[in-house]
């Protein structure tokens, strides 16, 4: 079985597109409760693969040549899953409550790679 990490994506236009923040309190509160539901759910089903269960992502600092800066990006969680092929990897974040019922925009699969000479 090969490593892979799943980073969960979002930005405006699939929030916008969700229909999120046109949703009165009771309803964004019911659709809340219902995603976080699926996403237990999904948790379950697939627990044989997870590998690390990842959390949510905050604000993101960049450090490089030029110090230290402050930066957006899309990334809005991660998790670490296991499978016999990049493809089944990706398979498992078919219909995700993520992009589905919360307003993100897509799950990013890539193999995390053995470091040579370990």
């Amino acid at each position: 079985m090969k490593k892979y990490l799943a980073v969960f994506t979002g930005n405006t236009a699939a929030h916008e597109r969700s229909g999120w923040d046109k949703l009165d309190d009771a309803d964004r509160a019911a659709r809340q409760q219902k995603g976080i539901a699926a996403w237990g759910a999904w948790m379950e089903k697939n627990k044989a693969s997870v590998v690390e269960n990842g959390a949510p992502l905050s604000t993101t600092k960049r450090t490089g040549l030029n110090g230290i800066t402050d930066i957006k990006n899309n990334l809005a969680a991660y998790l670490v899953v296991q499978a016999e092929s990049h493809e089944a990897a990706a398979k498992l974040f078919e219909d995700h409550p993520h992009f589905t019922i919360f307003p993100g925009e897509a799950v990013e699969i890539m193999e995390c790679l053995p470091i040579r000479g370990r």
